[in-house]
């Protein structure tokens, strides 16, 4: 399949600023087709859902057709995509939801290489019902989260096991089918925080082995947006606390209030931007989406393989929890300078680079960083090779400024 990465990034505005942009991670830069998108669905008649009225009928058409995109994006049932805030948000609310059925004695398992949205949801809903938090490990050295990490911590009272499908920090992924047998083997749900892993790869809720998964369009070209997904069978048997007049459908009775229809609007232009990815690619949206992002991870490899070249050229300079790993996220600090420093000369060359912890604190305690983390630096589809050598030959200036 072939990839352009100019003729993406000539549909991204902000990518005008010249920055070279490795911030992604935290938020990639929108393309144009969503903000129009998002323009569109606020210009055109808007009311609340319903059939009788132009506005009505707008607003149905922009949710039935988001559900259906991400749907195809996470490989479930549009009947099964909730909307909120964040994945956050969903994280509390989906925690909430099943900690009211968990009793005291019962275990809970995080793992230590999580965003804390992966992990303090889970915590605060076990102390809430009087469960037991059992933490999994992982390899600092090589970032990986073993399944024998996770078997560990399993046992008859194991009701929930949640894990990141990469590492907002490190890029690691967890192997999720065989943590999902081990789950499932003690009879335990398994939840997935895709947040990292779906603006990378494609996404099948059954193939993960995933009961429940969140993820975040703004980190794969589109807007302020949370979703989450589940099984069917599940969703329907949750009892969330909701407004009585409003719907007992599933998802509608997961989202609270009135949805941001323009933000969903651009959501599902975000997911047919994916889809273009390898414009070559054919068949339905869900088999174009699987296409592009295996065009897209060969493109990020390339850039990887380059980048890691490049920071290993650099005195100084080490990257934490990589492996074998060739995934889009890496963090590294360099000796004798704070990464804050480090973030702050990268900006001073027009490369952005943030540096920190990144909310993933258990991770970075682990990797024995601290507060202060490491520079972090991921792709995105509208990474370049020229971005990638402008930020190795800004570290290399590091010592001489």
């Amino acid at each position: 399949m072939t990839f352009d990465a100019d003729a993406i990034r000539a549909q991204i505005p902000a990518l005008a600023s010249g920055s070279a942009r490795f911030d992604s991670p935290g938020g990639t830069q929108t393309p144009q087709p969503v903000i129009d998108a998002i323009v569109a669905a606020l210009s055109a008649p808007l009311a609340n859902r319903g059939h009788t009225t132009e506005g009505e009928r707008n607003a149905e058409r922009i949710v039935t057709g988001a559900r259906t995109a991400l749907a195809d994006l996470l490989g479930t049932a549009p009947d099964t995509v909730v909307f909120g805030r964040s994945a956050t948000q969903l994280a509390y609310d989906l925690s909430r939801m099943l900690g009211s059925t968990w009793r005291p004695g019962d275990e809970v398992v995080v793992t230590r290489l999580d965003h804390d949205s992966n992990i303090r949801p889970w915590v605060r809903a076990a102390e809430a019902a009087g469960a037991v938090v059992r933490w999994a490990d992982f390899d600092p050295v090589t970032g990986e989260l073993r399944p024998e990490h996770i078997a560990a911590q399993l046992s008859g009272r194991t009701r929930l096991v949640a894990v990141t499908a990469a590492s907002n920090l490190i890029g690691s992924r967890p192997d999720l089918p065989s943590i999902a047998a081990l789950a499932h083997g003690v009879g335990a749900l398994f939840h997935v925080d895709a947040v990292g892993y779906a603006a990378h790869a494609a996404i099948d809720l059954t193939a993960f082995g995933a009961d429940t998964l969140v993820c975040s369009p703004y980190k794969f070209l589109g807007p302020h947006v949370g979703v989450l997904t589940g099984r069917a069978e599940l969703l329907h048997s949750l009892r969330p606390d909701k407004l009585l007049p409003s719907s007992d459908a599933v998802p509608e009775r997961f989202e609270l209030g009135t949805l941001s229809y323009e933000l969903l609007a651009g959501a599902h232009a975000a997911v047919d931007f994916l889809a273009a990815l390898a414009p070559d690619a054919r068949g339905t949206r869900r088999e174009r989406l699987v296409a592009s992002f295996a065009a897209l991870q060969e493109h990020e490899h390339a850039l990887s393989d380059r980048l890691v070249r490049g920071l290993a050229a650099v005195d100084g300079v080490t990257l934490h929890g990589r492996g074998k790993s060739d995934s889009p996220i890496l963090l590294f600090t360099v000796k004798g300078h704070r990464p804050s420093a480090v973030s702050r000369h990268l900006a001073a060359h027009g490369v952005d680079a943030p540096a920190g912890s990144f909310y993933a604190v258990e991770a970075a305690a682990r990797l024995g960083l601290g507060a202060e983390g490491g520079v972090r630096v991921g792709l995105a589809p509208y990474s370049s090779t020229h971005d990638v050598d402008r930020l190795c030959a800004a570290l290399a200036e590091l010592d001489r400024t």
